[in-house]
């Protein structure tokens, strides 16, 4: 199973000499599927400790640099705060540590529908940004999307019916993306309710970097339209996707293609979870309680062209 960080293996003392910081406390925060994060709090203010479980030394200073670079940018997103040396990441023994400044609010889960077009604007500007911006180049291309080697994983799937459903609609897909390509550009990859946070003055702050690349935005808006517009009953809902489509447009507006394209794109992002839902926890993790949770975006993926054909008024 994932291991994890407790409060415990966090060497309160040597982070407080790392950042100058006096009279530190750590409580644990909830949530974050990879890796550990605390509400530190010390005489100099509240921060977010968190353990990067989940990443070695160039993929932890990458995210840090990420983040430094979106924040600099404009991007309402964490500030990234550094030791006493000026080093973004610190190493306590086994364990990778970032600091980050607290962003007061909430995460809200579902997001209210009035703060979709807020989640869809925040995505445009994203893509608007300039994607070689000084902290950004090293950004990788395309990662959100299930490699070859994950595709290779599917014949050895135990629910081969899953697995052949997910490899023929991703055929489909792959080859309507071959007719209709569009210009990469920055992509946040993972904008669900748990990634955003509500703020105390009522706007909206991103958090995790983890899966930003260099890739096609209508994927991006996909993605986002799986996170933010599902239904109580885990279907899509044309009111939700409606108001995210409402405020990203604003920003960025999509041609007839791009809408043409959309349903097909929103699809492609519910079976990458799909597959990674299935591989977590029936293959790399195998966890009997979770075994059955890639079902859930099989039932989703079925109601995207009726939801999608509403909210686009096709």
């Amino acid at each position: 199973m994932a291991h994890y960080t407790t409060a415990d293996q966090i060497d309160l003392t040597f982070v407080a000499e790392r950042y100058a910081l006096t009279s530190p406390s750590l409580v644990p925060l909830s949530g974050g599927a990879a890796n550990s994060s605390f509400r530190l709090t010390s005489d100099q203010g509240v921060y977010v400790l968190t353990s990067l479980d989940n990443h070695d030394e160039d993929s932890a200073a990458s995210l840090a640099r990420h983040t430094g670079a979106l924040h600099r940018l404009g991007v309402p997103t964490s500030k990234v705060v550094p030791a006493a040396d000026g080093a973004l990441i610190t190493r306590n023994g086994e364990r990778l540590l970032i600091l980050k400044e607290w962003i007061g609010g909430a995460v809200r889960q579902p997001l209210p529908v009035p703060l979709l077009p807020e989640a869809g604007r925040l995505l445009a500007r994203l893509h608007d940004l300039e994607p070689h911006a000084e902290g950004l180049d090293d950004v990788p291309q395309g990662t959100r999307r299930l490699s070859g080697e994950q595709l290779a994983a599917l014949p050895g799937f135990g629910d081969r019916e899953f697995a052949e459903w997910l490899a023929a609609r991703l055929g489909r897909i792959r080859a309507a993306e071959a007719q209709n390509r569009r210009k990469p550009c920055l992509v946040h990859g993972d904008l669900f309710d748990d990634n955003l946070i509500v703020r105390d003055d009522g706007g909206l702050s991103v958090l995790d970097w983890e899966t930003i690349s260099l890739d096609d935005p209508l994927l991006d808006l996909g993605m986002a339209a799986v996170g933010l517009a599902q239904d109580e009953a885990g279907l899509l809902s044309a009111e939700r996707l409606t108001a995210l489509l409402g405020g990203y447009e604003e920003v960025r507006p999509l041609s007839g293609t791009d809408r043409a394209m959309l349903p097909l794109e929103i699809e492609h992002a519910a079976l990458i979870i799909a597959f990674h839902r299935y591989y977590r926890h029936n293959v790399r993790f195998p966890n009997p309680e979770r075994a059955t949770y890639h079902r859930a975006m099989v039932r989703f993926t079925e109601s995207v062209e009726s939801g999608a054909r509403e909210a686009l008024g096709r």
